[in-house]
């Protein structure tokens, strides 16, 4: 795409009925992909944490690593719409710390908007961060930075009473000056309503159709995880086979001497070998 998208084309489309589309992407190779297509949103989710480095939760992805990364998939994606995700005690501990942390992937990595996992205690922060100038999602449903407080994840809003709680903490969040919702893992019925009662875009990650937008991680979407995935998460490929095959392919080849061949060598210039060869004799 050649030109950049902004807040307004995302409000647009959410006026005009037609849905968003966001992958979660980590690296400068696999955005660059991205770009070439009609995907609209990247987020740069601390789910890298997992899905990058290995770790079996989001909690050790850091500030730096996020910033890194984060001005890794702009520079592959320099018109597609960025979201930077705020890792794990980036900005509990203060609002100021917060709004400087969120500084940073505006500044530093050319993030257009801030995501931050957020229950009813964090009215303030998103105040303060959209205060400061700064467009931010509110990620609400399943927030898994809370793994370590709740042992273990399970759907959102699945009763009524848990709805209408939903319902009025996504009302608050826009209130305090959010510019966008992200709904994660919550009963796609209340996700629907939340979307219709916003006028703010609203992307769903496991809560629906009902929701302006869609993401899921690049890794899901190509097929390039094993075990076990959530159930929203669909691949639309099955790379990791393929890359498998090929790696094999390519160990094969070198282990029977057919790589490299001629043509993947760098040679001398033409007579060049012949000469070498008198200056080696001459020194013997």
């Amino acid at each position: 795409m050649d030109t950049k998208i902004t807040i307004s084309d995302l409000l647009a489309a959410k006026r005009q009925n037609r849905k968003i589309v966001a992958v979660s992407c980590y690296d400068y190779t696999t955005a660059k992909l991205i770009s070439q297509t009609s995907v609209q949103m990247i987020l740069v989710g601390d789910s890298a944490a997992q899905a990058m480095l290995g770790f079996d939760s989001t909690l050790p992805a850091t500030m730096d690593f996020m910033v890194a990364i984060t001005a890794a998939v702009r520079r592959g994606a320099p018109n597609v719409y960025l979201v930077a995700d705020m890792p794990f005690l980036s900005y509990q501990v203060s609002k100021a710390e917060a709004v400087k942390n969120a500084g940073r992937f505006v500044a530093e990595a050319g993030a257009q908007m801030i995501k931050i996992e957020v229950s009813g205690a964090y009215l303030d922060t998103i105040k303060a961060i959209s205060d400061a100038g700064m467009a931010v999602m509110a990620h609400i449903g399943i927030r898994p930075q809370t793994i370590s407080k709740i042992g273990r994840f399970k759907a959102e809003a699945t009763t009524a009473e848990m709805a209408l709680e939903l319902i009025a903490l996504a009302g608050q969040m826009v209130q305090a000056g959010a510019s966008s919702l992200l709904i994660e893992g919550t009963a796609a019925e209340v996700a629907e309503i939340i979307t219709k009662r916003c006028e703010l875009p609203v992307i769903g990650c496991g809560s629906g159709p009902g929701c302006d937008g869609q993401i899921l991680i690049a890794p899901d979407i190509l097929g390039l995880t094993q075990g076990p995935r959530p159930k929203f998460a669909k691949s639309y490929s099955n790379l990791a086979d393929d890359i498998i095959e090929t790696f094999n392919d390519y160990s094969k080849e070198v282990e029977s001497g057919r790589f490299p061949d001629s043509g993947h060598s760098y040679h001398m210039k033409a007579g060049e070998l012949d000469r070498l060869q008198k200056l080696l004799k001459g020194k013997l």
